[in-house]
């Protein structure tokens, strides 16, 4: 058994718009995502099933060429490999949980989400 505090997990700025904490369990991650408004997550796929649960702000999803708007207290659900980008209309804060370890999120390969030097 682990137990975890959000305010105790290292918080790690992607770009300037995109902050993230990280928890890789053995089967599984899970992260806490703070978007700013005007941030953009890149179209991108990935081979873990994915929910996003908003607890805060509102984020325009296209999953699979399917607009969808996703506000604080709802939950989307992301199928495997699908083809899928975001953009916060406002300040968000998400939770988004992956079945199976992010691998590209453990790594650091996840070059999507991290600005051209």
């Amino acid at each position: 058994m682990q137990l975890y505090e959000w305010s105790k997990i290292e918080k790690e700025q992607l770009n300037p718009q995109f902050v993230r904490q990280v928890i890789h369990a053995d089967q599984m991650t899970i992260g806490r995502i703070y978007l700013a408004k005007g941030c953009l997550v890149p179209e991108h796929s990935h081979p873990n099933e994915q929910l996003t649960v908003m607890e805060k702000g509102s984020l325009d999803f296209v999953v699979g060429g399917e607009k969808v708007t996703v506000k604080a207290g709802e939950v989307l659900r992301i199928p495997s490999n699908v083809k899928h980008s975001a953009l916060a209309t406002e300040d968000s804060v998400s939770i988004d949980i992956f079945s199976g370890v992010r691998e590209d999120w453990k790594y650091g390969t996840d070059s999507y989400l991290r600005p051209v030097k």
